[in-house]
């Protein structure tokens, strides 16, 4: 564990130009015990925080701005919101509370005050953790945010707008059961209850139990990017009357597309046979239950309606598609008969409603051919079916 005596050495002039030295070395799983006794040999017991802050600063990557300058440790950075998705929220709370002060009640290491910091208009930025090491680590990698030790059960602040990350246990794992997260989301809810309020919490927790239990009437946001369910983000006090959203991004060519879709948005669409393609909707979408409304505004339709792949004759932009060469029994010798006729070789199986094993399956169809396809199983009705597809085909957006 990094001490705040550890992070006041890293911060030194001495400090840096051991990162430096440290940075040379590979500590890879299988360097890493001799690397940390070359480190120990030269720094003594600073030698594993050195070796935990590069291996840190390699992973953070794309995920922080500027990872090479940043002092963070492994549960730190496994907890740290990405810096697109933070940069997404900094920039809606500018636009919804205009010169706003804006207050992180639990911001460890400093990724979603570096985000708040960078964007125009917000009035302030204040940051506040009970950990005293990560708080001393915030202080070097967030510039212009006011830093307190604090608990976030105690309101510290008249800030316009808060945030609060309880979304792990104090051992860092991941969980995603309400009465698990620390500081206790509950009692987050209340402490701030009437002020605007952001909790960004695991893309699993149980929003469902929160309202109908727990009386959670504000707005539950379900992010997404590059394809991969991040988070979900707990809003209170938005006066856009949608309860549920969707916010789907990607990056491509340096460039961020975003979609958004509400409650508010319509769902009129039909059930029908598959169209030309076949379509996984986004995790975000299904996640925050709007796949019906997702589906209306990309004219496609439901093979079933409580299945969420959906059907269309055109990709929606920026998604993936599979081409619907045939439906075939869910019958194992049907479907290696079918695929063995279309040379099939290598095979990406996609599977809603219905217990199959993909791997287990991809084992027992003996696959000898040469052409990659995709094999979507799913429910109709009470019937599992299988459909034999083209390799995925993704739509520029």
């Amino acid at each position: 564990m990094i001490t705040p005596d550890d992070v006041a050495f890293l911060r030194s002039r001495f400090g840096v130009k051991a990162l430096e030295n440290a940075s040379a070395l590979a500590l890879t799983s299988d360097s890493l015990v001799a690397d940390i006794a070359e480190l120990r040999s030269r720094y003594a017991q600073r030698a594993p925080a050195l070796a935990e802050t590069v291996r840190c600063r390699r992973r953070a990557v794309g995920r922080l701005r500027d990872p090479q300058r940043w002092l963070l440790t492994d549960e730190a950075l496994q907890q740290a919101t990405n810096r697109v998705v933070a940069a997404r929220r900094a920039e809606e709370i500018a636009r919804r509370f205009p010169g706003a002060v804006v207050h992180d009640v639990t911001c460890s290491v400093g990724a979603e005050l570096a985000e708040l910091t960078a964007v125009d208009g917000i009035g302030g930025v204040i940051g506040s953790d009970l950990d005293e090491a990560r708080l001393a680590m915030a202080a070097h990698n967030v510039s212009g945010a006011t830093l307190l030790r604090a608990d976030a059960l105690a309101p510290t602040s008249t800030a316009d707008v808060l945030l609060a990350d309880p979304a792990r246990r104090s051992g860092g794992t991941r969980t995603f059961r309400i009465d698990e997260l620390s500081p206790p989301l509950l009692s987050v809810l209340t402490t701030y209850a009437g002020r605007p309020l952001a909790v960004k919490c695991a893309p699993g927790i149980d929003y469902g139990t929160l309202r109908a239990r727990y009386g959670f009437d504000g707005q539950v946001q379900v992010t997404s990017l590059d394809g991969s369910v991040r988070e979900a983000c707990l809003w209170t006090e938005l006066d856009d009357g949608a309860h549920q959203r969707a916010t789907v991004l990607r990056v491509a060519d340096g460039e961020l597309r975003a979609e958004e879709i509400t409650d508010l948005d319509a769902d009129e669409t039909r059930v029908g046979p598959p169209g030309e393609y076949l379509i996984d909707p986004d995790g975000a979408v299904v996640r925050a239950g709007l796949v019906r409304h997702w589906a209306a505004r990309h004219g496609l339709w439901q093979l079933d309606p409580k299945i969420a792949y959906l059907t269309g004759d055109v990709i929606p932009p920026g998604e993936r598609g599979f081409a619907v060469l045939e439906q075939v029994p869910m019958k194992e010798k049907a479907l290696r008969k079918a695929l063995a006729e279309r040379d099939c070789g290598s095979l990406e199986i996609l599977v809603r409603g219905v217990d199959v094993d993909p791997d287990q399956l991809r084992k027992r169809l003996r696959l000898k051919g040469t052409k990659p396809l995709t094999l979507v199983i799913t429910r109709i009705g009470t019937k599992g079916v299988a459909f034999v597809c083209a390799a995925a085909t993704r739509r520029p957006a």
